[in-house]
């Protein structure tokens, strides 16, 4: 662990807490006043980062805003818990909900409805409760004058370096797969590269160019033109991973509701494709539905992650 790694490793834990934009200003001034105390003091730079304390109580004191319900020894705990309640359990509930109600034989646009209105609910649960709970524990420890510490803060829990290449690799990956596939469905459309007989047909459904297919390609474009942007720009922020999040969202959701109603391929081609004695069963239709929406989802909240360092 190399001095200089030291300071910007701490500087990063420190402005990800921090509103977007003030973090740049900030983020210089933490650089000079770590460098101009080293250079004063002649201290090492881990003497002095541990001097320092904890980022997440530093950014406290820099933030316009900082926590008062809940203080800067407890806020990065209950910070860390509410993020991955509602960015893991809450998912994995959400999904576990949807196959248990298509098991019970209910389509997959009741299972999602049924899902979306069970993570409102639950969500709303989470953030309240855990909220209540760190109040409490906060003015309990308050009163008696005691501290949410445990043992004191070191440069050894700073997270590892952020790793910007394979972060850029994955963008990169990911808006070259979604092209390819705006590409596809474009190419088939008006290629019709099917042969069925003497005709030659689309794979998939014409209907869909009469009204789903655009939400689909809107939302293909809009992941592509955000993933570059990433790749410009160096970092995720909150706000782009929301409109990257509502691009996946339309993309995701009428992909999923053209399966589970049938109307994603042309009828005759499939029916072609499948020969007399063979139908495409109904499950395969609502697996790729949940799959579609799990992957979407997922980098969806990846890119969160990443916003939040």
């Amino acid at each position: 662990m190399t001095a200089s790694s030291l300071t910007e490793r701490y500087v990063h834990e420190v402005v990800r807490w921090i509103p977007a934009d003030q973090r740049d200003d900030i983020a210089d001034e933490l650089r000079a006043t770590i460098a101009d105390t080293v250079e004063a003091r002649g201290a090492t730079e881990r003497e002095v980062l541990t001097e320092m304390g904890a980022p997440a109580r530093l950014a406290a004191r820099y933030a316009d805003r900082p926590p008062a319900l809940i203080g800067p020894d407890l806020f990065p705990v209950y910070k860390r818990l509410l993020v991955g309640l509602l960015s893991t359990v809450l998912p994995l509930v959400a999904a576990a909900l949807m196959l248990l109600d298509i098991a019970d034989g209910k389509s997959v646009g009741a299972a999602i409805g049924g899902a979306v209105t069970m993570v409102l609910t639950v969500g709303a649960q989470m953030i309240a409760w855990v909220t209540m709970l760190f109040a409490l524990v906060e003015r309990s420890l308050h009163r008696r004058g005691a501290t949410a510490r445990t043992r004191a803060w070191t440069p050894d829990d700073l997270p590892a370096p952020v790793q910007r290449e394979r972060r850029g690799a994955a963008t990169l990956t990911s808006a070259v797969w979604h092209a390819l596939l705006l590409v596809l469905i474009i190419w088939q459309h008006v290629a019709k590269p099917y042969r069925l007989g003497d005709a030659r047909a689309q794979v998939l459904d014409p209907a869909l160019w009469s009204g789903w297919i655009w939400p689909i390609l809107l939302g293909l474009a809009g992941i592509v033109a955000l993933n570059l942007i990433q790749l410009t720009t160096r970092d995720w922020t909150v706000p782009l991973a929301a409109v990257h999040a509502a691009a996946h969202a339309i993309f995701a959701l009428p992909v999923a509701y053209v399966l589970s109603r049938h109307m994603l391929f042309d009828p005759n081609v499939l029916t072609d494709f499948n020969g007399p004695d063979w139908k495409t069963p109904d499950a395969f239709y609502n697996v790729t539905a949940l799959a579609v929406l799990a992957v979407s989802a997922g980098q969806a909240i990846k890119r969160f992650r990443e916003a939040r360092g």
